[in-house]
């Protein structure tokens, strides 16, 4: 079934940026900036228990991944944030 407390950040086509969940069709949010639609995605997953966010560029390809407490975090140091 997959991590339900997955958010995925990626271009909404010209209107701003939307979070997605798995297995679900329409958007769980949209906002104009990809800041803003980052930090809905890890309000939405902190509201869920923890888990992950994964931020796409323009090409679809996932460029990062933040995870949100208690998820499984890495034990290693997250220099991009």
């Amino acid at each position: 079934m997959g991590n339900q407390n997955r958010r995925d950040v990626s271009p909404n086509g010209n209107a701003g940026w939307k979070v997605t969940a798995p297995g679900r069709v329409s958007p769980t949010g949209v906002a104009p900036t990809q800041g803003a639609a980052e930090r809905a995605a890890k309000q939405q997953v902190r509201d869920a228990g923890g888990g992950q966010v994964y931020i796409h560029n323009p090409r679809g390809q996932i460029r990062d991944a933040d995870t949100v407490r208690p998820g499984n975090e890495s034990s290693t140091r997250d220099t991009k944030h």
